[in-house]
């Protein structure tokens, strides 16, 4: 079973999101969490409340064994982006692209597999 979390318009940007994304595929949502708050920047803050509320949603609605949950993949796309402008010499204007992200957690249910 997969159970899906996911945030928009975020205010950072992807390539910033995506590296910390791919250190914690395959954790345990509680271990990833544990882990992204010791970090303490912006980009793990925001990825470890999106599995956070992941694996709220797979223990209150589909009422899972949370030891049993793994983070199967984390998307992060490109959001819209803000334009604004900076003043530069000879009355020109350079662009600045202020970036968004849109990031999506999904958990699988790990199946017991009981040894012989």
């Amino acid at each position: 079973m997969e159970i899906i979390a996911q945030t928009k318009y975020i205010r950072i940007s992807p390539k910033k999101v995506h590296a910390l994304a791919r250190a914690t595929i395959g954790l345990n949502p509680q271990l990833a969490i544990d882990r992204l708050t010791l970090l303490g920047n912006k980009a793990s803050r925001v990825l470890a409340k999106v599995i956070l509320s992941a694996f709220s949603n797979a223990k209150k609605n589909a009422n899972l064994d949370p030891k049993l949950l793994k983070i199967k993949s984390i998307e992060t796309g490109k959001g819209p982006f803000f334009k604004r402008w900076n003043p530069v010499s000879r009355g020109m204007a350079h662009q600045i692209k202020k970036r968004t992200s849109h990031i999506k957690v999904i958990l699988e249910e790990i199946k017991e597999v009981h040894g012989a």
